[in-house]
């Protein structure tokens, strides 16, 4: 990455949680959190741990167990897993988890309905999956980003890997997903013209102040206006073994 734009991510994470930032409509995780701490119970399986960041989170008496890839886990995000595995080949016994977690993981797999296979194997008889994933957003952790689903593809991903799959929910509404993709197709380019100093680098002030205009926009007109469930950044999903 060139020089003049890892300076400016570093200086944009400070930002982070300001308007001032092209991803600030996506809002904290909170709700991911909540969310698995409602759901978690027992044995906890963790694929795509990264630095473990969920586990302080989840309900007291919980066995955590964190698995990641070497080569994204490992080399991309500095992973501290129990584990070092594929997630297509879990080295676990059948019916040995109560609980997966797979939170912004499976468009990074290579082999997805495998690994879902695997899940609904080590998961024990009534185990849960708590699953979030993107699907309005751009591709990051190049090369291994392989692959986005509707939610009713998602469904139909988990079901036939033997799960039972409740209908996925949107994260974010409609009209806070278009805001925060326009933001991104701003800071994309306003990167891009930097690192390739290419002269539309001279419009940088008048992106400064479109995007948290656009921000500040769509998150009023995000509390006013009902969303579309078609138009979304992501979804939750939770599926149980039978």
């Amino acid at each position: 990455m060139p020089a003049p734009v890892a300076e400016l991510r570093r200086r944009l994470e400070s930002l982070r949680r300001t308007p001032l930032h092209p991803q600030w409509l996506l809002g904290d995780n909170t709700p991911t959190l909540e969310w698995v701490r409602e759901h978690a119970k027992g044995r906890v399986l963790d694929i795509g741990c990264a630095d473990r960041w969920i586990e302080p989170h989840l309900p007291k008496g919980c066995d955590y167990i964190g698995l990641d890839h070497l080569a994204t886990g490992g080399l991309l995000y500095g992973a501290r897993p129990d584990i070092f595995a594929d997630a297509s080949r879990l080295p676990l016994a059948d019916a040995s988890i109560d609980t997966v977690l797979l939170l912004e993981v499976l468009e990074h797999l290579r082999h997805p309905a495998q690994a879902l296979s695997e899940i609904a194997r080590v998961l024990r008889p009534g185990g849960q999956l708590l699953l979030t994933m993107p699907f309005l957003y751009p591709v990051h952790d190049a090369p291994h980003d392989y692959q986005r689903y509707t939610c009713h593809g998602l469904a139909r991903e988990m079901e036939a890997a033997g799960l039972v799959a409740d209908s996925p929910t949107a994260n974010l509404g409609s009209i806070q997903t278009a805001g925060l993709l326009l933001n991104l197709a701003l800071g994309g380019t306003a990167s891009r013209a930097i690192a390739d100093k290419h002269v539309s680098a001279v419009l940088l002030p008048l992106i400064v102040v479109a995007i948290p205009a656009i921000n500040l926009t769509c998150w009023l007109l995000g509390k006013v206006l009902p969303s579309w469930p078609a138009l979304t950044a992501g979804y939750c999903a939770k599926a149980t073994r039978p």
